[in-house]
Parts: C-alpha cells; sequence; structure tokens
C-alpha cells in the first residue's frame, strides 16, 4: 500500500491534526464550501458534501459553522471564493509526492508550496509528473483485533470490494474499493456492525518507494510541513518507511 497508509498510520500516532483543531476546522470549512458549491447543498444528493459534514462532526465543529459554509459554498452567502487546484513534486528519497490544495490566492500557494518542497530536498514538478503512478480508490481499515480475517475478507469481497489486504507490519485490514462503489460497501459494512478505522476515497499508489534511515525523517518533516499549511487538504504520497526505521526515529525523539 506505501504512502497513504503509511502516512495515515504514523498522523494518528503522532495526533498531528489533533492538536490543531483550529486549522482542521478551517480546511473543513473550505471542503465543505467547495462540495456544497461544486454538487449542491444537500448532504443526501452530494457525496462529498456528506463526508465533509461527517469530518465536521468528527470533530466536533459547531453545526452553525457548517451551515455557514454550505451556504457559502452555494452563494446563499457571501464570503470568500476558493479554488481547487492540484500540485505534483517530488521529495527525499525521490518519493512523488500530490498535493490537494484550496485557497483563495493561486500564486501565493504556488510560491510557498514550492518553497516547502525545496526546504525538504525536493522539487515541484510540473502537471502529471507524478500522477500516473497513483490510483483513485475507495479505502476502508478495520482493526484487525476486532474482526476475523477470513470472516472479514469473505464479507468484503461479497459486498463489492476489489480488494482485501492483511499486511504482517500493520495492525488493520485494509479494504480498497472503486470510487463509485466506496458509499456502498462501508454502508454494508456498517450495517454489520463492523468498526471502521478509516474510510475514505483517496490516491492510492501502484508502487512504493522504500525509505531507509538516511533520509526517513526528512520525508516525515516534509509531510507534516505541507499538512499543516491552511490551504493544502491532502497530500498522497508513495514512500514507505519499514517499521524498524520507525522504531529507531521514536527511540531517538
Amino acid at each position: 500500500m506505501g504512502g497513504h497508509s503509511h502516512w495515515a498510520g504514523i498522523k494518528h500516532k503522532k495526533a498531528i491534526t489533533d492538536a490543531k483543531r483550529g486549522k482542521v476546522w478551517t480546511k473543513i470549512i473550505k471542503e465543505i464550501s467547495i462540495a456544497a458549491r461544486t454538487g449542491g447543498g444537500k448532504p443526501e444528493d452530494n457525496p462529498r458534501l456528506r463526508k465533509a459534514i461527517e469530518d465536521a462532526k468528527a470533530n466536533n465543529m459547531p453545526l452553525d459553522n457548517v451551515k455557514r459554509a454550505v451556504a457559502r459554498g452555494t452563494g446563499a452567502e457571501p464570503g470568500v471564493t476558493y479554488e481547487e487546484i492540484t500540485y505534483e513534486g517530488y521529495g527525499p528519497g525521490g518519493i512523488a509526492v500530490i498535493i490537494n490544495v484550496t485557497t483563495d490566492s493561486k500564486n501565493r500557494a504556488a510560491s510557498e508550496i514550492r518553497k516547502i518542497l525545496d526546504n525538504h530536498g525536493g522539487n515541484m514538478g510540473s502537471a502529471g509528473c507524478v500522477g500516473w503512478m497513483f490510483e483513485q480508490k475507495g479505502y476502508i481499515t478495520v482493526a484487525k483485533e476486532t474482526a476475523k480475517e477470513d470472516d472479514l475478507m469473505s464479507l468484503a469481497l461479497e459486498i463489492g470490494a476489489e480488494d482485501f489486504r492483511s499486511p504482517d507490519d500493520s495492525s488493520e485490514y485494509e479494504i480498497v474499493t472503486a470510487p463509485q462503489d466506496f458509499d456502498s460497501v462501508k454502508a454494508k459494512l456498517e450495517e454489520k456492525k463492523i468498526t471502521l478505522s478509516a474510510a475514505e476515497v483517496t490516491m492510492l499508489p501502484k508502487n512504493s518507494v522504500n525509505i531507509g534511515e538516511d533520509k526517513a525523517q526528512q520525508v516525515l518533516d516534509l509531510m507534516e510541513e505541507l499538512e499543516d499549511h491552511d490551504d493544502v487538504q491532502k497530500v498522497y504520497s508513495n514512500f514507505n518507511i519499514p517499521d524498524s526505521v520507525m522504531a529507531k526515529l521514536g527511540s531517538a525523539a
């Protein structure tokens, strides 16, 4: 699975976003506004908006904030107009990086993202330079301690999942779906009372780049600074840092 699940797991352990609720709310408000503008203000008819509102609830965002963001997106209330941009580039060790940005200043965002990449041994690339290395997929994880592998695998494939994985070096099962099947598979798992650790439509790398001890901290620092940027909504990469290297970094911290 590479960079996606690996970075997602690291973020969870380090609680990078949990300590920055205000920043998380800002990003969710932008996502709600964009989702409402592009797909309408009714969550039942707009899967992207529905997911953004679920994220808002999960992060304890007040309902009034959600309503205002929807109203701004549909034009019912005045507000800042955001645009979506995707930047592609490279990081330490030749890893591929895709950065989804929502901003009210395209020039500022491009300059700042380029600087972050440069500061961490990477560089901005042209549109499409690394996009071919990734596929859009639905991605769901379930803690191994909460389900039996054979039972969950049979269920997942029966209800429309494309793939089921049980990585040896992970405490979670991974369920992969086609993007259009994601909502259906997620709903059916929840109907069966399966507890989901994570569930999103994302970009999964087709192949991974293994990162050694010499570049690992540099990669993590790059990912943290990108995710910490106010305009950055999502960061995808294809790196894989072995558990043994992560353990050394943890003991050195």
